[in-house]
């Protein structure tokens, strides 16, 4: 009942409602039913009885919905149907009687719709109907009992159960329901009468469709068959639990009339459906299966209602209801076929039973019961018992079975189907047995008929079928025997050709055999001739399949399967107590195979294990009593002779020893596994110890028993091996409660194994070579305990240790003869240790490498055999070390083989190591996997001696593998030996407290460890003391492996030695965190570590200060507990112990660089510094506190009493240059406390007591021109400049910066004065011949003088600081000069055989600064220019007089000669890295170096030629071309931009320079006058286009420096990174083109030159470029913000707009630096618009040449959104600002439309050109077209359309220059000026130049790019138009 409409068409002759019903009735009808009905039409209201009550009077809204039951459509009818049951229930009964007919009507209808939904519904109503009528419901009962009941049995579940629960609403009672029932069966029988003469087209009075009409009447027909089978048992007794009438206990009223009516009605109806038979061949499974139902209820209630015409007719079809296919009809089926066999045996007589029950029946059996296993085959053997005995004979019964076996494996059976199968095949099999006699007559045809059975099925269908062979003649068909007597033939035959193999499941082979068991067990108590019969044929079997087992493929399994048959057997018979198994099978079968078995030189193990198996059932004594019955031995030896249980004993272990003992353990070959389980299975508990000690002597072969241990025979090492590890199997399956395979000896007790015997053979075993893999087995057998949970061990404690001392002298002499230092040292500690005597002697390295993989296969099944040792004992630390460092020495070996595919030098010689590491592979791999395999766990639960003693030994091997390995292998042995560490303390450490002590270990001191502080532990407390001591390459190893176990575990373990304890808060109760442990710190190692400042693979600058700071972060400040306070204090402690006696070269104006910092010689102030650096300055984690704190420790230690410590007085500037920005500034938060406020006031007195004090003590001192040695000067003015910091920044800034410092005015005084006194005498100039310390330490001061004194300076110190710092200037000047010309003197002096290697050794000798303090003291001088200019600019913030007076003539000279003497320091460093690049390739690279050094001084260098003014640019420029070297300055330029090494201030300067003038007209493009052609010969087609460009000695090119970017970028540009060097040069050199072009006026002759140029040569792969930098996707829109787009696309967004509205890209090489994936995608897009702005026709090219049209869609939506908007805007507004316009000319725009009307109007013709921009412009073309012309002939406009197109189109800046050439092209037309008859143009579209080049025959004019086009496509030099030759 799938679908819920019908057809959806209605034809005109279909009623539209239920209304119409009753108008079809023919008027003649005059049958009229129960209820006022016919059929299913309603009569009408007219007929109806007098008391009827009106339709009328019902509730109109009640009517209403009754009428809309009667529509088609399914959701009408319910909503009908929903809101009658809401009715209903607001309605009274009074109210809702009124419509009871009428509901009738509409009921029976609804009950039969083919909705199921609207089915339920009704049922739903009709509760809510029930309910509100109660009583009112009787006198109407009859009428509704029909549908009512026929609802109940509705095949819908859903359905059925709501019809249940309005009949439960009526009648809550259940004797109440059947009462009512009863009283209305007459009524119910003529209603389910009625329904089945039902035919669909009778079903509906509309035209359904059929196929709904068909379900529809299966519906109704097996719906009312079950009603009416169901309405039969109810009144004839058999009450259906799903009706609830079960429970009714006395007689109805009524009850005897209603079956008297039953049983007319029911006859009436079986007669007139002609018994059924035609709803049986019905092909709705539901309708058979209720006319089963049917059936079985006539044949049991009604049998009268049979006679013997009708049984006839139904025999044939019952008995034959085999073919019934649907497995839902079987269960009613069985149920009818047994009640009408039994019934009526005799309808067996009527029927054709071999052809018509018999052949279905075999057929239904072979397709496995069409799928109801479970309901069939339970039915099979009363089926049987059913069956007259005459109706079939024995040799169909034997059919019955081969067929049932036929369909056991059909379709797949479940496991429940198939031990349904096996029950039914045995139970049948045994009626059959047990009812012989029904098929034969006399004792010996029933004998006869149960032999055959027997071997016919029982033999050759189960049994065979279980052996998996089948009889050759069977194999066409399952059974094959004949009733007469099986002959030899139907035996099992041992050919292979007659063998096939057949494969079923386990579990079917499982159920097979119990079915077996259990029809022998049955026949074991009543036919024991027939289980002969079943033995015999069992022994000759396996006899015969022993004897052919050499030619039979498959007798293996054979073999197999008879032993799981006997296990079977042991299982479901012999623990049941039977004891027929052994006496009839088993005990013959042993006395006959095993003289058959031993005599077999090779017997298979399936063979032996038949054996086995029955002696683990039967009993090691009962089996080997029948293993020699049938040998010719003594009697005495004979075990089932009689005599008392010693006898037997003895007898037994006699025979055991002598006979099973040798044969099983003499075995090796295949079947040794098996023959041991037999040896295993004969132990018997009483005999234990007697038989072990057997097996041990025979298999140790000892001569005497005792203690002595003799020489174990090697040969059967892998046999014990093997029977010790059966052994094992079967007490770990004890251990685990898991049925061991042995049912005898299962509770002996472990002690039991032990024996001497055993541990003297272990022992030698162990000792003596060979050392064969079998002997390792051997010992792993016996150990035991390969995993953790196994605890079995054979040996006694003695021989274990024994044992693991010989593996241990092993492994030590493997170690000993390693290649690597550390190893062999590693071994001496171990066998120092160890319980070893003499290390065995080996002759050779593979003799010690073959005891060393013995040793690692007993390990690997024994290891965990260690713990049962003694916590005293070595042997467990000592092995476990030994294995780590086997291991740990092979990834060494393999990482040092592998670095260059070479060996270290020390080891190379005679490749000793190399072929030792190929040799030891195999080895060094196999005990990297044991030692993984062992867990965590399992280190972890050794004993803490254990733990402590393997953590030294690993730990001094550690150490030893770090400063013994040779330094060249060290980034590779370094983070190994980090990763070893790691695992040691991850393995070891159950504990943070163990884990600092494993740490202190490793970090002890030793020979080379520490070289600067050396630690000390007192009272508890850790301290440490700096010592003075050479590093070596071994110190520096050791720190590069710390570093990098810092990096690992951190700063809080390793350094501060955290360990992890609970917290104390009682918020976070169990809370677990790292605190410093005052024990554990290591402030020592961090100073150690910044003393040495440098190792292999890092430093203290990019490692250990970061880890540091994060830390300091981190940290939780506790006075005197500090961490890095301690740090700092050794440090300090150190630099003053160290004392410093080198130069103070780094500048203390501002914060050191870590350049500077770096330059620092002495070790521990370099490590102070950068400390305090790093918390100040770099990170701010430390403040103001700290620095006070910092500044008294210092100044308490300045003076020893009245001497000053000039230690501490040169130290002192290093750190106050650090501190100073904490005590000069102060920041007071609002909520700081008054008391604190206090504090710091006073003291910053005391700072500014101590400053003035110093300067006093400074101005006391000689000026710096007259220091002599031994004088304080340099000191103290060092200590002053470090007291008044600046910032690097430079300018007016630095000054403001300056001004924000508390400094008195007295200090001021007295710094200015200290400088006044440095030009003492007038002689200030004297200071320049002085020692540049001298001049050092003046330019500083001069620099803090001019911060922090200018406003006191008079005219006379501006001279002195003016002269000075010009003077300075001009020094580095002459040096880079003077570097310059010498390189442009060895480039020239150059030959081009000088080799490389000597130019490069030239370049660096040439470019090197021998004197540093020159460009030191040029940046100082540098630094000060640019505050004289910031005071300069900013003069107007401070309006002093000297300030004005800064501002004349005199002052404007001084600055614009400095700044020309920088800008020749600019250019002087680019031209000799221009030159230099020209020398070598390496040239320009070592030149760049050179700036890196000075990076601070460049940058200010820099910054002052972008402030410089276009006079001191061009005056720059004009010295540099008079200055004649090789390269002039724009190469220069170009130099410095495109710099191997970049300096990013340099970069912007040089692009800065080159985009304005003078120098941007010349520094793009360079013009070719040499391109001519070499004569007019028209024959030459190798045309040359200067021949016809305008000028065409003119051609331009792109300069060479930028030409290898914009003409020759290829797609290598494409494969790079995105912030490759190279790609951001071509970035930038089209960012100087871009911004050339978008300078120059829009109509001039250069712009279109260069448009020209870029078109011609430039490669478009750069657009691909671009949009790499910018991932936009397809789809992205509008509603994206800028500040919601990815990274990347956002920056590139913002700049493609800026670009484009501004017309300039400055702004993108401004932020460039440094470089990163967002600066290029903003400098990607600002190219990309300012290129949309200036090339849009270029950009459309590319655009239209994409052929992904992914990738164009991308851009496209990209430009649109972005690009577009900006661009027409910026269109719009030019053209309607352009002055184009005159009285022939106008132009009108509509921004909106984007659209442009061009009118051109000349006398009497004119015409109107509409141009349209397209939302992406410029990608896409703009459109044309003409809308009005007048005058004008059609091919002139469309000559004028398409002109008017080209100009737009090819045009490469602004929309309204095209419009405007467009205009002129036609003002020369009118003009009469001649067009081009190539291109129909006056004006060329692209370059805008005039048709000049005349035909000398037709004398027609042709543009020179038209015509050299036309040349080169043609391939032909004559005239377009006459074809002449031009």
């Amino acid at each position: 009942m799938g679908r819920e409409k019908g057809d959806g068409a209605r034809s005109k002759t279909r009623p539209s409602s239920s209304s119409l019903a009753a108008s079809l009735l023919s008027s003649g009808t005059t049958s009229i039913g129960f209820g006022g009905y016919v059929g299913s039409s309603r009569l009408d209201t007219t007929h109806t009885s007098e008391d009827a009550i009106p339709f009328q009077d019902v509730d109109s809204e009640v009517a209403l919905h009754l009428k809309r039951l009667g529509r088609k459509d399914p959701t009408t009818k319910l909503k009908a149907l929903t809101s009658l049951c809401e009715l209903f229930k607001q309605k009274t009964a009074e109210d809702v009687v009124l419509i009871i007919p009428q509901w009738v009507f509409e009921y029976k209808r609804l009950l039969q719709d083919y909705n199921r939904e609207v089915r339920r519904a009704t049922n739903e109503t009709m509760t809510s109907l029930v309910i509100t009528l109660g009583r009112v419901l009787a006198p109407h009962l009859k009428s509704l009992m029909g549908p009512w009941w026929f609802s109940q049995f509705d095949p819908v579940p859903e359905v059925s159960q709501s019809a249940r629960q309005s009949l439960q609403a009526a009648f809550p009672a259940q004797e109440k329901r059947l009462d009512a029932l009863i009283l209305c069966t007459n009524e119910v029988f003529l209603y389910l009468e009625e329904n089945l003469k039902l035919t669909p087209q009778t079903m509906s009075d509309k035209a359904a469709p059929l196929d709904e009409l068909e379900e529809t009447h299966q519906l109704v027909v097996s719906s009312s068959l079950l009603a009416l089978a169901t309405l039969i048992d109810i009144l004839f007794g058999t009450q259906l639990r799903r009706q609830d009438f079960d429970k009714v206990n006395a007689e109805p009223k009524y009850a005897s009339k209603a079956r008297e009516t039953a049983i007319s009605s029911s006859g009436k109806i079986f007669s007139a459906n002609k018994y059924f038979i035609d709803f049986l061949k019905s092909q709705s499974p539901g309708i058979r299966l209720a006319t089963y139902s049917i059936l079985g209820s006539f044949i049991r209630h009604l049998p009268h209602a049979f006679n013997q015409e009708n049984i006839k007719t139904l025999s044939v079809t019952i008995l034959g209801a085999f073919q019934e296919k649907d497995p839902a009809c079987h269960s009613s089926m069985w149920e009818t076929v047994l009640l009408f066999s039994k019934q009526f045996s005799d309808s067996w007589t009527n029927a054709n039973i071999q052809k018509t029950v018999l052949n279905r029946f075999w057929h239904f059996l072979r397709n496995g019961c069409y799928g109801s296993q479970r309901v069939s085959y339970p039915k099979l053997v009363h089926f049987l018992d059913t069956i007259p005995p005459k109706a079939i004979v024995g040799e169909q019964l034997l059919n019955f079975f081969q067929n049932l076996w036929a369909g056991r494996n059909h379709s797949y059976p479940s496991s429940l189907d198939r031990l349904a199968f096996f029950k039914a095949f045995q139970e049948c099999f045994l009626w059959s047995l047990h009812n012989a006699s029904r098929y034969c007559n006399g004792v010996d045809a029933i004998s006869h008929f149960q032999v055959n059975l027997v071997e016919n099925i029982l033999l050759l269908l189960l049994w065979n079928d279980y052996l998996l062979v089948v009889s050759p003649k069977s194999q066409g068909s399952v059974f094959s025997g004949k009733l007469n007597g099986g002959s030899s033939e139907d035996s099992v035959q041992p050919s292979g050709e007659r063998i096939k193999e057949r494969r079923y499941p386990v579990d079917d082979m499982q159920e097979l055999g119990k079915c077996i068991i259990g029809i022998l067990s049955d026949l074991s108590t009543k036919e024991g001739n027939l289980l002969s019969t079943f033995c015999v044929k069992f022994q000759e079997d396996c006899l015969e399949m022993l004897r052919q087992e050499e030619h039979l493929q498959k007798s293996s399994e054979h073999i197999e399967q008879v032993v799981n048959f006997v296990s079977l057997l042991g299982k479901e018979a012999v623990q049941k107590g039977e004891k027929w198994p052994f006496f009839y099978l088993a005990g013959p079968l042993m006395a006959k195979c095993f003289p058959l078995i031993r005599s077999m030189d090779s017997p298979s193990p399936e063979a032996v294990r038949i054996l086995s198996v029955m002696a683990s059932i039967f009993g090691p004594q009962e089996v080997l009593s029948q293993l020699f019955v049938s040998e010719t031995r003594d009697s005495s030896i004979n075990l089932s002779c009689d005599g008392d249980h010693e006898s037997r004993t003895k007898k037994f272990l006699l025979v055991f020893k002598e006979d099973i003992v040798p044969w099983c353990l003499s075995r090796n070959n295949h079947s040794v596994s098996a023959c041991l389980d037999l040896l295993l299975a004969l132990l018997d508990n009483n005999c234990f110890v007697e038989q072990w000690s057997s097996i041990l002597t025979y298999a140790a072969k000892l001569e005497n028993p005792g203690p002595v241990p003799g020489s174990m025979d090697f040969d059967h090492a892998a046999v014990l091996a093997m029977l010790m590890e059966k052994i094992r199997k079967e007490l770990s399956k004890k251990e685990r409660k898991v049925e061991p395979e042995s049912n005898v000896w299962q509770m002996s007790d472990l002690g039991q194994w032990n024996h001497k015997l055993l541990d003297s053979a272990a022992v030698s075993v162990a000792c003596s070579p060979p050392f064969t893999t079998s002997s390792a087995c051997f010992l792993r057998s016996v150990l035991g305990s390969s995993v953790e949970d196994d605890k079995t061990s054979f040996l006694s404690r003695e021989a274990t240790v024994r044992i693991f001392e010989e593996v241990l002298k092993k492994l030590i002499l493997y170690l000993m003869n390693s290649s690597f230092t550390w190893a062999k040292y590693a071994s001496s500690l171990i066998l120092c240790t160890g319980e070893t005597d003499t290390l065995p002697e080996c002759e050779s390295y593979a003799s010690i490498l073959r005891m060393a993989q013995f040793a690692l296969e007993v390990l690997e099944g024994s290891f965990f055999c260690l713990k049962t040792l003694d916590e005293k004992c070595e042997l467990v630390p000592c092995i476990s070390a030994a294995i780590f460092i086997i291991d740990w020495e092979f990834s060494m070996a393999t990482q040092v083989t592998l670095v260059e595919g070479s060996m270290a030098p020390e080891y190379v010689g005679d490749g000793e190591m190399r072929k030792k590491f190929h040799v030891n592979s195999d080895f060094g791999e196999s005990i990297h996997a044991f030692r993984c395999k062992i867990s965590t766990e399992f280190w972890k639960s050794l004993s803490m001696h254990s733990l402590k003693r393997l953590g030294t030994f690993l730990i001094q091997a550690i150490r030893s593998a770090v400063m013994e390995t040779d330094t060249s292998h060290m980034d590779k042995i370094t983070p190994l030996c980090c990763q070893w560490m790691l695992e040691v303390l991850d393995f070891l450490c159950w504990d943070c407290i163990q884990e600092q002590n494993m740490l202190d270990q490793l970090l002890d001191k030793g020979s080379y460890w520490p070289s600067w502080v050396l630690p000390t532990l007192s009272g508890g407390s850790r301290s440490a003391t700096p010592k003075l001591k050479d590093t070596t390459s071994r110190h520096h190893q050791f720190v590069a492996f710390v570093d990098k176990l810092i990096s690992a575990l951190g700063v809080s373990k390793v350094i501060a030695g955290s360990v992890l304890q609970t917290a104390s808060s009682s918020v976070a109760e169990g809370a677990e965190e790292l605190v410093q442990s005052r024990s554990y710190s290591r402030a020592w190692l961090a100073a150690e570590m910044l003393c040495t400042w440098k190792w292999q693979g890092g430093s203290a600058l990019g490692s250990l200060l970061p880890l540091l700071n994060d830390y300091a972060k981190s940290e939780k400040y506790v006075p005197d507990k500090s961490l890095i306070d301690a740090i700092v204090n050794i440090l300090f402690d150190g630099a003053l112990l160290n004392g410093f006696s080198d130069e103070l070269i780094f500048s203390n104006i501002w914060a050191a660089s870590d350049d500077e910092v770096e330059s620092i010689q002495e070790p521990f102030l370099r490590g102070l510094i950068s400390l305090l650096s790093t918390l100040f300055i770099k990170a701010n984690v430390w403040g103001q506190d700290k620095a006070i704190l910092l500044y008294e420790s210092l100044v308490d230690k300045l003076f020893i009493g009245m001497t000053v410590n000039r230690i501490c007085l040169r130290i002192l500037p290093f750190v106050m240059n650090i501190i100073i920005r904490h005590l000069r500034s102060r920041s007071v938060e609002s909520d700081e406390s008054c008391e604190d406020a206090q504090l710091y006031s006073l003291k910053k007195n005391e700072i500014q007591d101590t400053m003035r004090n110093w300067l006093q003590r400074a101005l006391s001192l000689p000026p710096l021109i007259t220091w002599q040695t031994g004088q304080d000067v340099e000191e103290w003015v060092q200590l002053i400049i470090s007291c008044y910091p600046l910032s690097d920044i430079g300018g007016i800034g630095t000054i403001k910066m300056a001004l924000r410092r508390e400094i008195s005015h007295s200090e001021e005084t007295m710094l200015l004065d200290l400088l006044r006194k440095q030009r003492c005498d007038g002689n200030a100039s004297n200071a320049t011949d002085q020692l540049s310390a001298v001049r050092v330490i003046l330019s500083k001061l001069i620099v803090v003088s001019v911060a922090y004194c200018w406003k006191n300076f008079d005219e006379d110190d501006w001279d002195f600081v003016l002269a000075q710092v010009r003077g300075w200037i001009e020094s580095a000047v002459l040096l880079m000069e003077e570097t310059a010309e010498n390189l442009d003197n060895l480039v020239t002096n150059t030959s081009a055989s000088d080799e490389t290697e000597v130019m490069v050794k030239k370049l660096e000798k040439t470019v090197g600064i021998s004197d540093p303090s020159t460009m030191t003291i040029a940046r100082n001088a540098l630094f000060t220019f640019s505050l004289f200019c910031g005071l300069i600019e900013h003069q107007q913030e401070e309006n002093t007089d000297l300030i004005i007076s800064l501002k004349n003539e005199k002052w404007d000279t001084i600055k614009n000669r400095i700044l020309e003497d920088v800008l020749r320091l600019f250019f002087a460093t680019g031209i000799a890295e221009a030159t230099a690049s020209s020398c070598c390739p390496e040239g320009a690279s070592i030149l760049a170096s050179t700036r890196l050094a000075h990076l601070h001084f460049w940058e200010l260098v820099a910054s002052n030629v972008i402030n410089s003014s276009d006079h001191v640019r061009n005056v720059a420029v004009k010295s540099v071309e008079l200055w004649g070297l090789s390269s002039g300055p724009i190469s220069s330029l170009y130099a410095i931009l495109f710099s191997s090494k970049p300096t990013s201030s340099l970069q912007l300067a040089a692009f800065l320079i080159l985009t304005t003038e003078p120098l941007s007209h010349l520094a793009i493009t360079k013009e070719d006058t040499a391109c001519y052609l070499g004569g007019d010969s028209t024959d030459n087609l190798v045309i040359n286009q200067s021949r016809f460009d305008s000028s065409a000695e003119e051609t331009l090119h792109f300069r060479e420096e930028i030409s290898c970017m914009i003409v020759k970028s290829s797609l290598e540009i494409i494969e790079m990174e995105l912030v490759a060097q190279h790609r951001v040069n071509v970035f930038i050199a089209w960012a100087l083109v871009l911004s050339h072009l978008q300078s120059l006026p829009s109509s001039s002759r250069a712009k279109e030159r260069l448009v020209q140029c870029i078109l011609d040569s430039a490669d478009s792969i750069i657009l691909h470029g671009i949009f790499q930098h910018i991932p936009w996707k397809f789809g992205m829109g509008h509603n994206w913000k800028k500040d919601q787009l990815p990274a990347g696309i956002s920056e590139a967004a913002t700049a493609v707009g800026r670009a484009i509205t501004t017309g300039s890209l400055l702004f993108a090489v401004e932020s460039l630096w440094p470089i990163g994936t967002e600066q290029m995608a903003s400098l990607a897009g600002a190219i990309y618009g300012l290129m949309l702005r200036v090339l849009p026709a270029y950009v459309r090219d590319f655009f239209a040449g994409l052929r992904d049209r992914s990738t164009s869609s991308t851009i496209e939506s990209f430009t649109k959104i972005w690009c577009s908007p900006p661009l027409l805007e910026d269109e719009m507004s030019q053209i309607k600002i352009a002055n184009v316009a005159d009285e022939n000319f106008s132009i009108s725009v509509n921004k909106t439309a984007f659209e442009v009307v061009a009118t051109y109007k000349k006398e009497e013709s004119g015409m109107d050109l509409v141009i349209r921009l397209p939302t992406s412009y410029p990608l896409r073309p703009v459109d044309v077209d003409c809308t009005r012309s007048l005058g004008i002939s059609e091919s002139k406009k469309r000559k004028w359309l398409m002109s008017l197109t080209a100009f737009v189109r090819n045009q490469n800046g602004a929309l309204a220059e095209a419009i405007r050439i467009w205009k002129s092209n036609f003002d020369k037309e009118f003009l009469g000026v001649e067009e081009c008859p190539i291109c129909y143009s006056i004006i060329h579209t692209t370059n805008h130049n005039l048709p000049r080049l005349a035909c000398k025959t037709c004398k027609h004019k042709f543009h020179a790019a038209c015509l050299y086009k036309w040349f080169s496509t043609s391939h032909k030099s004559t005239c377009p138009l006459c074809q002449s030759p031009f």
